[in-house]
């Protein structure tokens, strides 16, 4: 039976070694950790030394050490800050179970990051993109005013300057990104604020350990009970009375109430509102916690989606044009609604299959649009289905009595990718 425990010690912001970190590693046989860690710790000339790369071979190395009889290994892991926040607690309590492990954190890159802000950070939603697909961290950025993003290679400032640079403003124009480099190190530490576009332009070599991205204006949050995202608002699906709409060019809140449960946006996300009119549908996603990209043809439209995003205190970030020309430019969607499209509607659905959304979503009120639509969306390989929405509301009669009120039709068409075929995407 294994016995041996694994003290794990984080470092590497700058505070010195508490003593009893201190003892455990000058009795250390086995010490596994990054090369600076290594390099900056006291260790007694024969501990034997594994500098962390891929983990198999270190979690390997680890095992064999545990194999032997108690008084002969002393192991340490190094880690930086906190090694249970997004580190390498998870996967050494995954291989030899928690009660094998002794862990003694340190302060946090992230908490370092913001304390030299003078920043709270318990409204923070923190988000890694280390050994990661960017798609998510970027999409957060995108959606949240106060992100702080765990970088690594290939996702790092220049390429979240990058994505958020191409998404069109607002809210990219008005993101700052604190760039933190080598925290703890006294002389050499860094924090620079930049805009995306500076970010993007630059090579920042690897010393970057976390990169914030503040939306200024909104730093400051009300106290708050729980802490990361902010909680999901308490009703969706809003009245028609809540936006701001020309003539009766929004989707009734029945049509918006399954529209959003098949497209199921989150905090991660980034859906299209294609033919966004009045961006009801826009706003209803991004209030649950996703990055949003309306279209909308004309001008008094864009306008009307903004005013409509700021009045519910989000950000869509809007784009003026005619689909599905205007798609290819756009950030790759996880779900797409398409509210619009006319004659076009077959091609824009085409459009958005190519980019390989997991859901899309049509709304349609002339019945005659729906076969093509449902092709389109057969022929890229998604699973269709659909509903005929006909409600009818409850509405005042003289003599305070109630009748039942007809809202216009509207067919629901959604196509499903397969689900082989979401494997990898980006949770």
């Amino acid at each position: 039976m294994i016995t041996t425990g694994i003290t794990v010690i984080g470092t590497g912001t700058g505070s010195p070694l508490p003593p009893d970190a201190e003892a455990e590693l000058a009795a250390a046989t086995l010490v596994v950790g990054a090369r600076r860690h290594l390099a900056a710790a006291r260790l007694p000339d024969t501990a034997e030394r594994i500098v962390l790369g891929p983990l198999p071979p270190a979690l390997d190395a680890i095992e064999q050490a545990m194999a032997k009889p108690a008084d002969q290994q002393r192991i340490v892991v190094l880690a930086s800050g906190d090694p249970g926040f997004f580190g390498i607690v998870r996967a050494l309590a995954d291989r030899f179970g928690t009660e094998a492990l002794d862990v003694r954190p340190a302060v946090s890159s992230i908490a370092t990051a913001f304390a030299r802000l003078g920043l709270t950070w318990d409204d923070a939603i923190v988000v890694s993109a280390h050994g990661r697909d960017p798609h998510t961290a970027v999409n957060v950025c995108r959606a949240h005013p106060k992100v702080a993003v765990l970088t690594g290679p290939g996702a790092g400032p220049a390429e979240l300057g990058a994505a958020l640079q191409s998404h069109s403003p607002p809210p990219s124009s008005e993101r700052v990104l604190i760039v933190a480099s080598s925290l703890g190190a006294g002389p050499d530490e860094r924090l620079e604020r930049v805009t995306p576009a500076e970010a993007a332009a630059r090579d920042w070599g690897p010393a970057v350990s976390v990169v914030l991205c503040l939306d200024e204006s909104r730093v400051l949050s009300p106290v708050r009970t729980i802490a990361g995202p902010p909680p999901g608002p308490t009703q969706w699906a809003l009245d028609e009375a809540e936006f701001t709409y020309r003539d009766s060019m929004i989707s009734k809140f029945e049509v918006r109430a399954l529209a959003l449960a098949r497209l199921a946006p989150r905090l991660g996300d980034h859906v299209w509102d294609i033919g966004a009119g009045s961006g009801s549908v826009a706003v209803e996603c991004a209030r649950l916690g996703a990055a949003v990209t309306a279209v909308e043809k004309s001008g008094n439209g864009v306008e009307r989606v903004r005013a409509n995003a700021a009045a519910h205190g989000v950000d869509v970030a809007v784009v003026q044009g005619v689909a599905p020309a205007v798609l290819s430019e756009l950030p790759a969607p996880d779900a797409v609604f398409i509210g619009g499209g006319g004659r076009e509607l077959p091609a824009i659905v085409t459009a958005c299959a190519r980019r390989a959304p997991r859901a899309i979503v049509v709304a349609m009120a002339a019945l005659d649009r729906v076969p093509a639509a449902r092709e389109a969306l057969l022929a890229a390989g998604y699973t269709c289905d659909g509903v005929l929405l006909q409600s009818s509301r409850l509405a005042p009669l003289p003599g305070d009595v109630t009748r039942l009120a007809a809202t216009n039709p509207v067919f629901l068409l959604w196509g499903v990718r397969p689900l082989a075929r979401t494997e990898g995407v980006a949770q």
